[in-house]
């Protein structure tokens, strides 16, 4: 399934969800907190920038924005909130398009980098992160933990969220490092459900921290959150933050 058969038009017209999910506030306040700490008065960068859920805010709070994306449907849906003049944006894929200018942060959120599905494509995308910035400069990733301690001898599918009218499943396969995220809607009546399939390459934290380093970065923190809760064994998700040698013009 490529990517551009999944954030479609229709995907695109459906993607915004205001004030719950991914868009409601405690999610995404912490988001545009923290980021717009990160860049330190700076230029941000947006790889996979959508329809704009953290750019726009972000933008808002002052901080110069740019983006990539791939997909033009996901990109007519933020044209609908800000023109390129103040969120200009560059078609292409994350791993290998280049936006104008140096940056002091690219940032890559809810679990988008896995969206690339070969370990290339992703150690190419920390080495694009690093051609945009400058000294000092932080790449964001903010990514799930693959949860394979959840997965039995012989099962190849959990379900991680049930609630009415929604059940959320992934069917993982280990060899190539894959899973399939199906997402079931159900109709008021629960008779008739819609389904929609994201692949992914799902990838372990410490694989994480050796693609930065093939791209000249450190691991600066980890936090389980965007409001700095402790990354443990048990946390779900993390925001890493990556930086390359060099202080920043803010310092």
């Amino acid at each position: 399934m490529e990517q551009q058969q999944i954030w479609d038009a229709d995907t695109a017209a459906r993607y915004d969800t205001p004030g719950t999910g991914m868009f409601a506030p405690e999610v995404l306040g912490p988001t545009v907190d923290r980021l717009a700490e990160l860049a330190s008065g700076g230029r941000a960068l947006e790889f996979a920038i959508g329809t704009g859920r953290v750019a726009v805010p972000l933008a808002a709070r002052g901080v110069l924005v740019t983006g990539v994306e791939l997909s033009r449907p996901m990109l007519g849906q933020l044209r609908t909130k800000a023109d390129e003049s103040a969120i200009p944006v560059v078609v292409g894929d994350m791993a290998t398009a280049r936006a104008p200018g140096e940056y002091a942060l690219v940032y890559l959120v809810y679990n988008t980098i896995s969206n690339l599905l070969t370990q290339a494509e992703q150690v190419a995308c920390f080495r694009n992160a690093a051609r945009h910035l400058g000294p000092g400069g932080r790449f964001v990733v903010e990514l799930w933990v693959p949860e394979l301690r959840r997965l039995p001898p012989g099962q190849e599918a959990t379900v991680w969220h049930t609630e009415p009218g929604y059940i959320g499943l992934d069917t993982y396969d280990v060899l190539r490092q894959h899973v399939v995220s199906h997402h079931f809607r159900f109709d008021g009546n629960g008779r008739r459900a819609r389904l929609d399939r994201s692949p992914h390459r799902y990838v372990w934290p410490a694989e994480l921290d050796l693609m930065a380093q093939l791209a000249g970065f450190g691991l600066e923190s980890r936090h389980a959150d965007w409001t700095g809760s402790e990354f443990t064994a048990e946390s779900r998700s993390h925001v890493s933050v990556y930086r390359l040698p060099g202080p920043t013009a803010a310092e």
